[in-house]
């Protein structure tokens, strides 16, 4: 396994935090590291509100890396709060689908941190609308 895995694992790991923001407002929960085509990391958080207008780690990362100039990605890694790697959600799926439609499917996405399982993001979502 690349040692870049094992740097996006320490990035989101770092930010990983969950608290209470306000009595209706949850985040930290999950964290995600994404390595843009770059070689930059990028780091965010979930965030829950009370009225679904929170966002996932992952969509967090990404719109950090647009945010600084970038729009393409590399690899994606999520953590819950106990530190294991999870798959990127439908919407997390499809938003870099639509900001990499024609190579999303080559995004490797870190399913199993300990025991080291890599998918492309095609295996995860082989047959995308557009």
């Amino acid at each position: 396994m690349e040692e870049k895995w094992d740097e996006l694992y320490l990035a989101a790991k770092k930010v990983l935090n969950p608290r209470t923001v306000s009595r209706i407002i949850e985040a930290g929960g999950v964290a995600a590291a994404i390595e843009s085509s770059s070689g930059k990391i990028y780091v965010g958080v979930c965030i829950d509100c009370a009225c679904t207008l929170g966002i996932c780690a992952e969509r967090n990362a990404i719109f950090n890396m647009i945010t600084n100039g970038e729009n393409s990605i590399k690899k994606v890694i999520a953590i819950d709060e106990d530190g294991k790697a999870i798959p990127p959600c439908g919407a997390c799926r499809e938003l870099m689908t639509q900001l990499m439609p024609d190579d999303y499917q080559n995004i490797g996405v870190m399913l199993d941190y300990e025991n080291k399982k890599i998918v492309n993001l095609g295996a995860l979502t082989p047959n995308w609308w557009i």
